[in-house]
């Protein structure tokens, strides 16, 4: 069932929301996050400006995603979820790691949810083989969330590729909550190929325990203007994230990239890497931000934001920004803004390699410390697939500019 957004009353959410067979503290939720939307404001994003953006579409429609689950673990459509674990749901969506009234996209997120999954393992569980999910976007609304819980002691791996289905223009909004208790280890590995018609605000978290680990491999392949969140809260006493990101624009793309560690926990851990690739007309802003709190002795907060400019029509920016309230602790950064080396050009090209392949050579060397790091070898692989295509398409829209 479809409705416009400018329509949409408690009521109408309430009819909608029972067909969906929804629980009653699901559909309050949902409701709450309604009527305080218009108050909240968009999420902030340093020296990006996207608040003329369709970010909240007049029309959505609810639907369901129908999953298997495993044994040893619970893999489960997140309305499903809702019936069957409330407890752990009401405990954890939307609540411990983001929550809905943090800005206009997460209440706006919450009232319109219409896919999704929970993903909870047991404590002392080890998930052998890495959970892989596809999500394509087959509306002109793509307000999917994904939730995982890993409990004390456990270990999983989640890979997760997003497409478009649709040709019209149409928004998503994306959002991914971890949850990893004490000693667990999280590795989280994303693929976003959304389409040029697509409007995207895409939110992924974590909370992480003492002694936990949360790694994130994303790459942000999207060809649509996109704003991102990529958050860390280490809370827990020598708790540790590593987050990579590999970003590619091209054509008149605009891309807002938030990517933040906060440590709150003792000899916390927290490393930032990310590389962008701007070709073309478009623009790219990375803001790497690293904040140790008052308490977190012995903490490290490390990051690198380095963008490579394909183009003298193209525009980005690199900030790296440290706070720091506490003493005892290790803290850098370093951040590059710079064009292709000519050099280097030139030397493969006196080689016998025509312009274009040497620019995506010299392109996949820039990238390579970032893919190295990747602990998935099949997203890797997916990955560089995904970046050579981009790439490819990249230079043809230069040609035809």
């Amino acid at each position: 069932m479809k409705i416009r957004r400018s329509e949409m009353t408690p009521d109408k959410l309430v009819q909608i929301a029972t067909e969906n067979n929804e629980p009653r503290w699901f559909i309050e939720k949902r409701i709450r996050a309604l009527k305080i939307m218009s108050e909240l404001e968009l999420p902030k994003m340093q020296r990006f400006d996207y608040h003329t953006w369709s970010m909240t579409p007049e029309t959505t429609k609810i639907s369901i995603m129908d999953h298997d689950h495993s044994e040893n673990y619970v893999l489960l459509d997140i309305f499903e979820a809702a019936r069957r674990y409330p407890e752990l749901m009401q405990k954890y969506y939307m609540n411990k790691v983001i929550k809905s009234n943090e800005n206009k996209l997460t209440a706006y997120h919450t009232a319109f949810l219409n896919q999704g999954l929970f993903l909870f393992i047991p404590k002392n569980t080890v998930v052998d083989k890495p959970i892989e999910i596809n999500l394509q976007q087959d509306s002109n609304i793509f307000n999917s969330h994904i939730l995982i819980v890993a409990e004390e002691n456990t270990q999983v791996s989640f890979i997760q590729k997003s497409t478009t289905e649709v040709e019209q223009q149409s928004s998503a909004n994306c959002i991914v909550e971890i949850v990893a208790k004490a000693n667990s280890i999280v590795k989280y590995a994303a693929v976003d190929e959304l389409g040029s018609n697509v409007t995207s605000y895409l939110s992924r978290r974590a909370f992480v325990d003492q002694n936990a680990y949360v790694d994130w491999s994303i790459g942000l392949m999207n060809s649509g203007n996109t704003v991102a969140d990529f958050d860390t809260d280490l809370y827990g006493e020598g708790s540790h994230s590593e987050i990579k990101v590999v970003d590619i624009t091209t054509g008149k793309q605009q891309e807002g990239v938030n990517t933040r560690v906060t440590n709150y926990g003792k000899h916390s851990i927290g490393n930032i890497n990310q590389r962008g690739v701007i070709m073309d007309r478009s623009k790219l802003i990375f803001n790497g931000i690293g904040h140790i709190i008052h308490g977190a002795s012995g903490a490290n907060a490390e990051q690198q934001n380095r963008v490579l400019m394909m183009s003298n029509h193209a525009h980005g920016d690199a900030n790296p920004i440290l706070l720091i309230d506490e003493n005892d602790v290790l803290a850098g950064h370093a951040a590059s803004v710079g064009q292709v080396d000519q050099k280097q050009l030139y030397y493969l090209m006196s080689r016998g390699i025509d312009k274009k392949t040497a620019q995506r050579l010299v392109i996949r060397g820039f990238l390579g410390d970032v893919l190295t790091s990747i602990p998935s070898k099949k997203i890797r692989e997916q990955l560089i697939q995904t970046i050579e295509r981009k790439l490819a398409d990249g230079q043809k829209l230069s040609e035809n500019s």
